[in-house]
């Protein structure tokens, strides 16, 4: 389904800037359409020409640091499309010379994984560029281009089948055939090659048994045991598989270690549809035993979306106490606290009273499916 997506305003307004334009998201995520709709709209004033950094000629025309070849390529354009640029061995050194050698060339490098794109080579690009993130469509996306009524309707949809754009608006028995294939291991395809992974199998384990686990505090040390996988190597993989944007961490919020669990994380899934076909799970939500997990990831995952398009710096925990206090979810910024609990029917919490004496906010406030369009769009 083609959407307008909020992210294309935001870095149309960093074009020509001087900058290089770094566009991160998991596969099968719209970079492409994002990155092809941005080169139509500036094709009339501009030279423009999109590469596919998959295409064999394309690496050899820029895996050099030769000025002169890398100014053949470049053809003098006015805004340049590298897709999928970690497939450019070097692709750090060479963005930079293309940066500093070329300055009236804007460029647009989008990636699948940001630690290839950013560390390949090994040549910072802090100061030369500016990073985004494009997530699965969010609500709020849904909302602009299909309106209120439609996008509240299709709530149990999105948490059953998520939103990647080749997914949402499809029927439920092609969704769930598409999400099986990419939750295989398309998605992750850059870990294994990243790690020169053969066989699959065990981070198809990981990555199932942290679909069981969304909501819950996780234990490397537990999961590690069960897949006869130490401590150092799972902690590594749950890295990978966060900068491939498959899933993400929540910290524990603590500025009082004695009372307070401070080194706990949560892993949550960028996308539920993704979750669901790990577990081959897409039954209705009025059957399902975890509607409540779903519904706190689902509350999570969105507010991040939110947060990232209004470019607010938001630092995001969650909350307990060693004597089981609890917060589902705590926002930090610019030094104010918030505190939120996702309850998918109740409407009525109740209160943590040592989380509102000791970081001051009114109170926890209750998010469920009647009041969340306003928290999350």
């Amino acid at each position: 389904m083609l959407f307008e997506r909020d992210l294309q305003d935001i870095i149309e307004k960093q074009l020509f800037k001087g900058k290089i334009i770094l566009i991160y998201g998991a596969r099968q995520v719209g970079k492409t359409t994002l990155c092809k709709q941005i080169l139509e709209k500036y094709s009339l004033t501009k030279k423009t020409a999109y590469f596919n950094c998959e295409s064999l000629e394309v690496k050899t025309a820029f895996e050099t640091t030769s000025e002169n070849s890398l100014r053949m390529a470049l053809d003098n354009k006015d805004l340049i499309v590298l897709d999928e640029a970690q497939y450019i061995k070097n692709i750090g050194l060479i963005l930079k010379i293309i940066h500093d050698i070329f300055p009236n060339v804007c460029v647009i490098a989008s990636g699948s994984s940001s630690f290839d794109l950013v560390n390949q080579g090994g040549a910072p690009l802090t100061g030369r560029s500016i990073p985004f993130i494009l997530y699965p469509f969010s609500v709020r996306e849904i909302k602009n281009n299909l309106g209120f009524t439609q996008t509240i309707g299709k709530l149990n949809e999105i948490l059953l089948t998520g939103t990647y754009p080749s997914i949402f608006g499809t029927s439920e028995s092609v969704a769930q055939e598409n999400l099986s294939i990419m939750a295989g291991n398309y998605l992750y395809k850059d870990v294994l090659a990243f790690e020169k992974l053969q066989n699959s199998n065990k981070l198809l384990e990981l990555l199932q048994m942290l679909a069981l686990q969304i909501g819950k505090e996780v234990s490397y040390s537990q999961i590690g045991q069960k897949l006869a996988m130490s401590h150092s190597t799972i902690s590594k993989y749950i890295d990978l598989l966060e900068k491939c944007f498959i899933v993400f961490k929540l910290r524990s919020f603590s500025k009082n270690p004695r009372k307070e669990v401070s080194k706990s994380v949560k892993v949550f899934f960028y996308d539920l549809g993704i979750r669901n076909a790990l577990i081959q799970t897409f039954t209705p939500l009025s059957l399902r035993t975890d509607t409540g997990t779903l519904w706190e990831n689902f509350c999570i995952v969105e507010r991040t979306k939110l947060n990232n398009v209004l470019q607010k710096r938001v630092k995001q925990f969650f909350y307990r106490t060693f004597t089981g206090e609890e917060v589902d979810y705590v926002e930090e910024y610019n030094s104010i606290i918030e505190g939120y609990e996702f309850k998918y029917s109740k409407d009525k919490i109740k209160q943590p009273k040592n989380f509102i004496s000791n970081y001051d906010p009114s109170d926890v406030k209750c998010i469920n499916k009647e009041n969340w369009f306003e928290f999350l769009v």
